[in-house]
């Protein structure tokens, strides 16, 4: 077993997840947990490698008491992976947190809307260009119009991530193939399908909407064409949307549709993926277009509300609808 202190078994644990193109903001939140669980240890004069079972249900308190469930199911994790790295790297002589039962998120059912609620979302974006009295609207307005309409068919459509949409670039895009290659988790690229109500939408926004944005940039930065921003969506000042201003965007829009509180960008993801399944689409054809690795994170689309199940079953048996006999 090579010997190793606590600091460069972390070093290169972390090395380790730059090399297989983990995000930076996971890097960071790996980074911050695990020097705080190290340094947790080491003020007890534990040995990082051979933690007793004690001190692991100790640390679990601590865990507990510091944070919400989820977010110590996140440090767990952390902890968990950094301990089977330096078991497989040969930096301790096993997993000592193998043994120890920690404590399961319930598993939530994801949020979705109805075909009718992402229609409302749809027809929202328009609702700035109906001026009071007749008046026609400004080029911005309809320029941010024909943008957010094409923001939510492309998120809907695809099921993209909402980072993946910030970063969407006019060279991912194929409108003639109905086509948009994102980066997803993991640095890993896929193709996003786009139907014709999105390629529409799309279409229109850059032919006549973007164009609109990017001489709002022009004017103000006195920036020629190829400095221009290669980013499909862009803000009312002509610079890339990110994503604090997609979620901004998202909210407007869904306050405007009334649609609940807890509705995000990522709802459409969710819809899309479960309007699909409900549809006939195969469980792994929707994996490949979500971008997941296991067919497990994808199963739980699969689940049916309540209501449905009611409409399903009055409609196949035999006896759910028949009237009781009269006494």
């Amino acid at each position: 077993m090579t010997e190793a202190s606590p600091g460069s078994a972390l070093d290169r644990y972390l090395r380790s997840l730059g090399a297989r193109d983990t995000s930076a903001h996971t890097q960071r939140s790996y980074q911050a947990t695990l020097t705080t669980y190290l340094g947790w240890l080491e003020a007890r004069g534990v040995d990082w490698r051979s933690p007793t079972r004690a001190d692991l249900r100790a640390y679990l308190a601590v865990l507990g008491a510091r944070n919400a469930r989820s977010s110590t199911a996140q440090r767990l994790a952390a902890i968990r992976s950094f301990h089977r790295f330096a078991a497989r790297e040969g930096l301790a002589s096993g997993d000592p947190w193998g043994a120890i039962a920690t404590p399961r998120l319930p598993r939530r059912l994801p949020r979705v809307l109805e075909v009718d609620e992402v229609e409302r979302l749809l027809a929202a974006t328009d609702a700035d260009l109906d001026e009071p009295g007749g008046r026609v609207p400004s080029d911005l307005t309809i320029a941010i119009a024909l943008r957010d309409r094409a923001l939510v068919e492309t998120a809907y459509a695809a099921g993209l991530r909402i980072s993946e949409l910030a970063a969407a670039d006019l060279g991912s895009l194929d409108l003639r193939r109905g086509e948009i290659r994102v980066m997803g988790k993991g640095r890993k690229e896929r193709v996003g399908l786009l139907g014709r109500p999105a390629r529409a939408a799309v279409a229109g926004y850059l032919g006549e909407g973007r164009p609109i944005l990017l001489e709002r940039r022009a004017a103000k930065h006195r920036a020629d064409e190829a400095t221009a921003p290669t980013e499909i969506f862009l803000n009312h000042l002509g610079g890339p949307l990110g994503v604090r201003g997609l979620r901004y965007r998202l909210d407007r829009l869904r306050r405007r549709a009334g649609l609940p509180v807890g509705v995000s960008p990522h709802t459409l993801r969710h819809s899309f993926a479960t309007h699909l399944l409900e549809g006939g689409a195969d469980l792994r054809v929707v994996q490949e277009l979500l971008g997941h690795e296991s067919l497990a994170t994808t199963q739980v689309y699969t689940h049916v509300s309540p209501a449905r199940l009611r409409a399903a079953y009055r409609g196949a048996h035999p006896r759910a609808a028949r009237q009781p006999a009269a006494r």
